[in-house]
């Protein structure tokens, strides 16, 4: 079954408890062997999913909440494999995934299934699905083609390479925009200045976390800010009207996808750091 989770407003969050944070916008367990998982936001009515096949192929559902024929009837989606080599199959067509290789399936796409090319080093395919008006075709991208930007400085520690797959200038959308962040060792910070855009919802999805390390994710508004501890291959879903930064015991990447208005990557209102609170 399809988790679902409503929305909350900046208000009601400003009361909650650590719990209450975790349960309304941390995607906790989301990488499980041979499962398929599947969370739905009203933040823009964005899905967001992990399917990790070892020893069997996984198949995309058609949930019963979208009242679709099929789970693409409606919709696009955007897949970053963040982990061995794997296969996706799109209406009869194979697409091979290394690890932080894309793929956009559009509206339209009837059949999905997620495959695993080496049981001692699984696939793990991240998904990320917004409502669609129009079809885009099918496009694959790998880590070498998405135009790696290299950002940030040492002495600020937050030096990163920036891929950007699914966007204006890249691979096709109605409305999702996706890429990843690989932070350099020695870096901990992302994000970083923070920014809101309340045009359009964020989701970050942090992998390579080595086991004993976290991140701690920021949230909230400027000056009223929360954080949520992120594991490796942890979901955390951020709302348009939050900020969404954070910073590492260790380095780490994160892939990052967004769905809502405004479809520009760069459409971001920066806050001073000096001005959190």
């Amino acid at each position: 079954m399809m988790e679902i989770r409503f929305q909350n407003s900046p208000n009601e969050v400003k009361g909650m408890d650590t719990a209450s944070l975790r349960e309304n916008f941390h995607v906790g367990e989301l990488m499980q062997d041979d499962q398929l998982k599947l969370v739905y936001s009203h933040y823009d009515r964005v899905i967001i999913g992990g399917a990790k096949p070892v020893a069997k192929s996984l198949v995309l559902p058609n949930e019963a909440e979208l009242r679709a024929d099929y789970f693409l009837e409606r919709r696009e989606l955007g897949i970053i494999n963040t982990g061995g080599a794997g296969t996706v199959v799109a209406d009869g067509i194979t697409y091979t995934l290394n690890k932080l290789d894309a793929l956009y399936l559009g509206k339209g796409t009837k059949e999905v299934s997620f495959q695993t090319a080496d049981l001692s080093s699984p696939a793990v395919f991240f998904l990320l699905s917004a409502p669609a008006h129009h079809t885009y075709p099918n496009r694959s991208m790998t880590k070498e083609e998405a135009s790696p930007v290299k950002m940030g400085e040492v002495a600020t520690s937050n030096q990163r390479t920036i891929y950007k797959y699914i966007h204006q200038e890249g691979i096709q959308s109605c409305q999702l925009v996706m890429g990843l962040t690989v932070l350099n060792e020695g870096s901990v910070w992302n994000s970083v200045p923070p920014h809101t855009h309340t045009r359009r919802m964020e989701v970050y999805f942090y992998f390579d976390v080595p086991e004993q390390h976290r991140v701690f994710h920021f949230m909230g508004q400027p000056t009223e800010t929360r954080h949520i501890l992120m594991a490796n291959q942890e979901a955390v879903i951020s709302p348009p009207w939050s900020m969404h930064f954070g910073a590492g015991s260790s380095n780490y990447g994160f892939i990052w996808g967004m769905a809502g208005e405004n479809y520009t990557f760069t459409d971001m209102d920066p806050v001073a750091i000096a001005e959190i609170r």
